[in-house]
């Protein structure tokens, strides 16, 4: 698309995002002093996103996939905030580097990162992305998801192993993220990198939805098996916590 066709699509949004009753295409054309074929051109490209609705009556508004793409937003960065402080609690009392994370399809998007002592790197992690299937914090994220959903969004074959502990059934991770739901923690068990353990636990909001994850991670040599319920029990209370600041009032995640 073309910087100008861009401005003026822009220039159309703007508009209409001042007038909540809507206008007509020979108003909006009239109040942007563009030809009319060209308004409707944009309008129908806009209304095919989801960005604009037509009313009953011929006026076109905002549509609803503005109000998807705020609540995205503000919900990153009240995440993001609320998780803060319990980040460094959950870092401090396990001793390892404590992680948050949301979910974008089929990957798990790491927006923050702890850790015990100021490093440098703190910030190389923010951003990058990995899979659910194999990492503590995207097991915690996919008991979100249905059985139907997690067999539709992977198919054995679809699985790759990153190591040789990685699940690569998905009959066998339907099991794993069943038990992961029954007790309210996941776990990596050097499945997405060899050496590396991770506990994770899911994070719901006022909609009882799963939107994101907190985990703690170290050296399978450090956090060893026979420590990881009681890291469990860290990290269940810090992805509770959280839950509570994003208004989560349930008792069970909704699938």
């Amino acid at each position: 698309m073309k910087v100008q066709s861009l401005d003026r699509a822009f220039d159309i949004l703007e508009l209409l995002s001042r007038e909540q009753q809507g206008l007509g295409l020979t108003e909006i054309s009239c109040r942007l002093s563009l030809h009319k074929s060209t308004v409707y051109r944009m309008l129908q490209a806009l209304r095919a996103r989801g960005y604009i609705e037509k009313r009953d009556r011929g006026s076109y508004r905002l549509g609803m996939e503005f109000i998807e793409l705020t609540s995205l937003y503000l919900n990153n960065l009240e995440l993001k905030t609320e998780a803060q402080p319990v980040l460094r609690e959950l870092a401090r009392l396990t001793g390892n580097t404590a992680f948050l994370a949301m979910l974008d399809e089929h990957e798990v998007v790491y927006i923050d990162k702890m850790e015990t002592h100021n490093s440098l790197r703190k910030y190389s992690i923010i951003g990058t992305r990995a899979p659910l299937y194999c990492t503590g914090l995207g097991k915690s994220m996919l008991v979100g998801k249905t059985e139907v959903e997690i067999r539709q969004l992977y198919r054995d074959g679809d699985l790759k192993a990153f190591t040789s502990k990685t699940i690569t059934s998905v009959s066998a991770l339907v099991a794993e993220i069943a038990k992961t739901r029954d007790r309210g923690w996941s776990v990596d068990d050097e499945e997405y990198e060899a050496g590396i353990r991770c506990v994770g636990a899911p994070i719901s909001d006022y909609r009882n939805r799963v939107i994101g994850a907190v985990s703690t991670s170290g050296l399978a040599s450090v956090l060893t098996a026979d420590r990881v319920e009681e890291i469990a029990g860290y990290v269940t209370k810090a992805a509770q916590d959280i839950s509570r600041h994003m208004g989560y009032r349930g008792s069970s995640i909704n699938r």
